[in-house]
């Protein structure tokens, strides 16, 4: 079978569909990637083919961006997820996407739920397409308020009628990474939808990144104190382009640098090293590390709230310190690390960087966290590998 999976381009949206997009190959299907031609390098590093679509040009995109830190949260989460996502990247993709339906003849579209080009292109070839989770289950309720209005200027592009994007994306199926306990799905905000929708397929359909798991863990050098917990520091792959977001790095270095623990921070590829020297003599600071090779040995995670980071340090049962920047997908995230008692929520931004310390000791001191950050890495444990959604991936497939 012919399995599409498309993606922006975000490494923390790429990310949780990968296992399954290697799974499927490995399985003897034929499996390419639909993403912006910005993003090849990060395709073809997980081993998988890519298919180019059309990136946004970068100055129509930083006009948006730039705009982002003058509004207050609401607004700015508003407007990344409708005209950045529902408008710009949609009406880019969806040209060339469609081009690779019409010639190549997927039989299933597995998309991250911000990838919409894909969605137009299922609904109009009429070909199965599931939505690959990138958080929590009410994000998509949300969004889909936010979104009427750019998914039906999509329909118009596409040729569809008005509300067709909008009703494929609210009943499609989806796989998700997060466990039972943790999710949020339903109209009340408690508990999940996980019953059976057509053809056997769960409406909700929960998988393990079995590769993460079973990764030791490695750091990029030595440093400081081997023998202190190593507390590693990242906000994801695009805070360090915003100017006013991006002294989080400095703050968090210097409030962590009388701790009694060892830092790992990175900047992402938007960010230089070299340009917060000096670093603390208990820190270490790289461009890039790969996540899942820093989780067995950490001891403390910060970040913005990123699902990636998020899911990546619940997998290993890793407390968190989470402090929300940009997106409301962070703040949700956030709060609900908060409130099942696996880490903590910052609020304030860089304001928030003057109680980190506390935060830190708090999260490497309070056996409870511990205990139950612990309890949802078993949890995960238990989730089937992602190997065992591929016969649902083909069953979906096979009803076209």
């Amino acid at each position: 079978m012919r399995m599409l999976f498309a993606t922006t381009a975000g490494t923390g949206h790429f990310g949780p569909m990968t296992s399954v997009a290697r799974a499927c190959a490995e399985a003897g299907h034929e499996v390419r990637v639909a993403a912006p031609e910005s993003f090849a390098s990060h395709v073809t590093r997980a081993g998988l083919e890519h298919v180019p679509f059309d990136d946004v040009p970068p100055e129509v995109m930083g006009a948006v961006f730039g705009r982002l830190p003058s509004m207050s949260p609401e607004e700015a989460n508003a407007t990344v997820v409708r005209d950045v996502f529902g408008r710009l990247d949609a009406q880019a993709a969806w040209p060339r996407v469609q081009e690779v339906v019409d010639d190549w003849a997927p039989d299933v579209i597995l998309r991250e739920p911000c990838e919409f080009g894909s969605l137009a292109a299922a609904v109009r070839s009429g070909v199965p397409h599931v939505e690959m989770a990138i958080g929590l289950g009410n994000l998509q309720r949300w969004a889909g308020q936010v979104l009427v209005d750019p998914l039906g200027e999509l329909d118009v592009v596409a040729g569809l009628d008005r509300g067709s994007c909008a009703a494929a994306m609210s009943s499609a199926p989806v796989f998700s990474q997060v466990p039972p306990s943790l999710d949020i799905t339903d109209e009340d905000g408690s508990g999940t939808n996980d019953d059976a929708a057509g053809g056997g397929v769960p409406t909700v359909m929960r998988y393990r990144d079995g590769e993460a798991s079973t990764r030791s863990g490695t750091l990029p050098t030595t440093w400081g104190d081997s023998e202190r917990p190593l507390v590693y520091v990242t906000f994801g792959s695009v805070t360090a382009g915003f100017e006013e977001l991006s002294t989080v790095f400095r703050l968090s270095l210097d409030a962590l640098a009388d701790l009694p623990v060892r830092v790992l921070l990175t900047t992402g590829h938007a960010g230089d090293p070299e340009a917060l020297r000096p670093w603390p003599r208990n820190a270490h600071v790289e461009q890039w590390w790969p996540q899942d090779d820093v989780m067995p040995l950490a001891s403390a995670v910060v970040g913005h709230g990123g699902f990636g980071t998020m899911m990546s340090a619940l997998a290993a049962g890793v407390p968190q310190v989470l402090v929300p920047l940009f997106a409301f997908d962070q703040e949700v995230n956030a709060q609900r690390i908060d409130e099942v008692g696996a880490g903590v929520r910052l609020g304030g931004r860089q304001v928030a960087m003057s109680g980190l310390a506390e935060a830190v000791n708090r999260v490497l001191d309070d056996a409870g966290v511990r205990s139950r950050a612990d309890a949802l890495a078993d949890e995960i444990a238990g989730l089937p590998d992602a190997s065992e959604v591929v016969p649902l991936v083909e069953a979906m497939a096979a009803v076209r």
